[in-house]
C-alpha cells in the first residue's frame, strides 16, 4: 500500500461511482462498472497459469517464461474499452502493458514483443493475423471477441476490487510505451502507475477537465497522449471519455456534436486533417471549450479556433516526460512557448560541445538569420526528473542521461526574450551549399501555401556534396497544385532562407504517417525522386518548378556519376 496515489487507488475510489465513465459506440458504462471489469481483468491476469489456454477458440498455449519478474501483456487493440479495462486490471494485479504500435509488420512487430518481453498478448479476431507465422517464443494469445474468453470473465463474474494493501507500489511499472519510431527503431519509454496516476491529476487541473467533462479519444491507446493527457484526467475525476477506435477526420465533429464533447486531444497532423474537410454551418454548433496536444502549426492552430470557435493548447512534452514547454497566448508567432515548469533549467545546447547555443537573430521579415549556430538540441540540465529509462535498452536510456542532463533528441532554437522554437528532430538537419538548417522552419513556410494539408521537408543528396532540399506535399481534397502559383508565393515568402527553396517536390496523396500521426520521413528520403507520385524540379536559382522528366532523371544520375557519388543514388 502506498500513500502516492497510482492507477489502482484512482479506480478504487470510483467503485460506487455512477456517473458515465466510457462512452463508446452507444453503450455506456459507468464508473463502477469500469472499477469491476478492471477487477474482474486482474483476477483474470492473476489465475492466467491455471486458466485453461489449450482451448481451441481463440487462445494458444505457451510455457509463459518470459524472462522478466513481472507479468507483460502486449495489447494490440484499437481504441475500445477493453483496452482500458486491461490497464485497470493490470494495475491493480501488478502488471504491466505493453501498448503494441498496429502498423508494425513482420520481423519488426515480432521483435517489438520480444524485447518488451511479453507473457501474454490481447488482441482480436480482426488483427490476431499479423502476428502469424512470427517467431514469439509460443506467447498465448487472447482473443477478446472469442468464446472462451468470455466465458473465462463470465467465471469471474464474481471477482472483489482487491484492497489496497494489495496495490503494487507506485514505482511498479504499469505501462511500456513506445516512442513513434519516426527516425530509429522504436524504444519502449517505462512509465511507472504512480507516474500515469501523477500525470493524470495533474493534466485535470492544468486544463482544468472537472467531473462534467465529455473527453474525446480518437488519439491511439498505445500512446502517451491518450493515456496521459485523456483517460488518467478523466479517471482522476471522474469524467467521461468517449472511445473512437481510430481518428477519423470526416467523423471528428459529428462526434463531438452528438456527444457534448467538452475537452479532446490531438498529436502529430490530426488538426490540419480536420481543417482540411469542408466547412459546415455546424462547425461552431458544439460544446467544445478545449483541445489539447503537440504539432499543430501555429497557423492551423489559428485556423482552427476562427473556424471552431475552440482554443488549442499547444504544448511540446514526450512520454518521457522531463521536457514539457507550454504555449501561451503572448508567445511570438511560430514559437513553442516557455517550459512549464520554471525551475527546470532547460537550454539549446550544442550536441558536439555541450555549449549553451546562441540565442536566434530575426531579420525584419522575422526570418531565422543565424540558424547554423542557434539550433541545437533542446536539453534539460535539472536531469532526467520524471524519466523512468527505456525498458530493457540500457544504451539508449543513458544516451538521453548524458553527464547527468536530459538530451531530448530534438532540435530547437531560443530568442532574446528566452521563447523556445522547435525545428525538428534530430535526423531533421540540413547542409545545402555548406549551410546548415533544419526542416521546420521550412516546413513551417511551406504550409502556408493555400490548399496544402501537410508539408514534409527533408534532405536528399546533392550530385556534389552535402544535401538538396526536398518537399512532400499533401494538398486538401480537390485543391490541384500549381507549380507556378507556388514559384510565385516562395517568391513572397520575406522569412525564406536563401537555401531552404526545395529544390525537388513531391505531390503525394496521403502522407506517410506514424500510428500516432506524425509524419513518418524515412520512406520518404529512401524513395528520393524514384516514385510514381508527381516530381517537380527546380533548375538553377529561380524559383520555377517543371514536372521532373525522365530527361532530368538520366541528366542527374550523369552527375553523380560525374562527382562519384552513384553509392547516394
Amino acid at each position: 500500500m502506498t500513500d502516492v496515489p497510482t492507477i489502482a487507488s484512482l479506480l478504487r475510489a470510483r467503485v460506487a461511482d455512477g456517473h458515465p465513465g466510457f462512452v463508446f459506440e452507444g453503450s455506456t458504462i459507468s464508473w463502477g462498472d469500469v472499477a469491476i471489469e478492471s477487477a474482474r481483468r486482474a483476477a483474470l491476469i492473476r489465475s492466467t497459469c491455471a486458466w485453461p489456454l489449450e482451448a481451441d477458440d481463440g487462445v494458444s498455449s505457451s510455457n509463459r517464461d518470459s524472462g522478466t519478474s513481472q507479468f507483460h501483456i502486449g495489447v494490440l487493440l484499437e481504441n475500445c474499452p477493453e483496452y482500458l479495462f486491461w490497464a485497470g486490471g493490470a494495475a491493480f494485479a501488478g502488471a504491466a502493458i505493453v501498448g503494441i504500435n498496429p502498423t508494425r509488420r513482420g520481423e519488426e512487430l515480432a521483435r517489438d514483443v520480444r524485447h518488451t518481453d511479453c507473457s501474454l498478448i490481447v488482441t482480436d479476431s480482426t488483427q490476431a493475423s499479423v502476428f502469424e507465422g512470427l517467431d514469439l517464443g509460443s506467447i498465448p494469445i487472447i482473443l477478446i471477441d472469442s468464446s472462451d474468453y468470455i466465458r473465462a470473465l463470465a467465471d469471474l463474474a464474481d471477482a472483489k476490487i482487491p484492497s489496497a494493501e494489495d496495490d503494487p507500489p507506485a514505482s511498479a511499472t504499469l505501462f511500456l510505451l513506445f516512442t513513434s519510431g519516426s527516425t530509429s527503431a522504436p524504444k519502449a519509454v517505462v512509465c511507472s502507475t504512480g507516474r500515469m496516476a501523477g500525470a493524470g491529476i495533474r493534466a485535470s487541473a492544468f486544463y482544468g477537465v472537472d467531473r462534467n467533462e465529455v473527453c474525446y479519444c480518437s488519439m491511439p491507446m498505445f500512446h502517451g497522449n491518450a493515456l496521459m493527457a485523456c483517460w488518467a484526467p478523466a479517471l482522476a475525476q471522474g469524467a467521461t471519455v468517449v472511445i473512437r477506435r481510430k481518428f477519423s477526420a470526416s467523423g471528428w465533429l459529428a462526434d463531438v456534436r452528438e456527444y457534448g464533447v467538452t475537452y479532446f486531444t490531438y498529436v502529430g497532423r490530426t488538426i490540419a486533417y480536420i481543417l482540411a474537410q469542408p466547412p459546415s454551418h455546424l462547425d461552431r454548433d458544439h460544446r467544445l471549450r478545449l483541445g489539447f496536444g503537440t504539432e499543430a502549426s501555429a497557423l492551423d492552430r489559428q485556423r482552427f479556433a476562427e473556424r471552431f470557435g475552440c482554443d488549442l493548447v499547444e504544448s511540446y512534452g514526450s512520454s518521457e516526460s522531463v521536457i514539457s514547454i507550454m504555449h501561451s497566448p503572448d508567445a511570438p508567432p511560430g514559437a513553442l512557448g516557455i517550459p512549464r515548469d520554471p525551475s527546470a533549467d532547460v537550454i539549446v545546447a550544442d550536441p558536439a560541445t555541450g555549449n549553451e547555443c546562441p540565442r536566434a537573430e530575426f531579420d525584419e521579415h522575422g526570418g531565422l538569420i543565424n540558424g547554423h549556430l542557434a539550433i541545437g538540441e533542446l536539453v534539460n540540465r535539472t536531469g532526467g526528473g520524471a524519466f523512468e529509462g527505456y525498458y530493457a535498452n540500457a544504451d539508449a536510456t543513458s544516451g538521453r542521461l548524458r553527464n547527468g542532463w536530459y538530451w531530448s533528441g530534438d532540435l530547437a532554437y531560443r530568442d532574446a526574450d528566452g521563447w523556445f522554437y522547435f525545428a525538428g528532430r534530430d535526423a531533421d538537419w540540413l547542409r545545402v551549399d555548406s549551410e546548415n538548417f533544419a526542416a521546420a522552419p521550412v516546413e513551417a513556410i511551406l504550409s502556408r501555401f493555400h490548399g496544402v494539408v501537410m508539408v514534409a521537408v527533408y534532405p536528399v543528396p546533392d550530385p556534389r556534396t552535402g544535401d538538396q532540399v526536398m518537399a512532400a506535399i499533401e494538398m486538401s481534397e480537390g485543391a490541384d497544385f500549381d507549380a507556378e502559383e507556388f514559384g510565385r508565393f516562395l517568391g513572397e515568402q520575406r522569412d525564406l532562407g536563401t537555401k531552404w527553396a526545395p529544390k525537388f517536390l513531391r505531390i503525394v496523396s496521403s502522407m506517410p504517417l506514424t500510428a500516432n500521426n506524425k509524419v513518418h520521413k524515412p520512406p520518404l528520403r529512401a524513395d528520393r525522386w524514384q516514385t510514381d507520385d508527381p516530381i517537380f524540379i527546380r533548375h538553377g536559382r529561380d524559383l520555377t518548378y517543371a514536372l521532373m522528366s525522365s530527361t532530368d532523371v538520366s541528366a542527374l544520375a550523369d552527375e553523380f556519376a560525374h562527382y562519384g557519388r552513384n553509392e547516394l543514388i
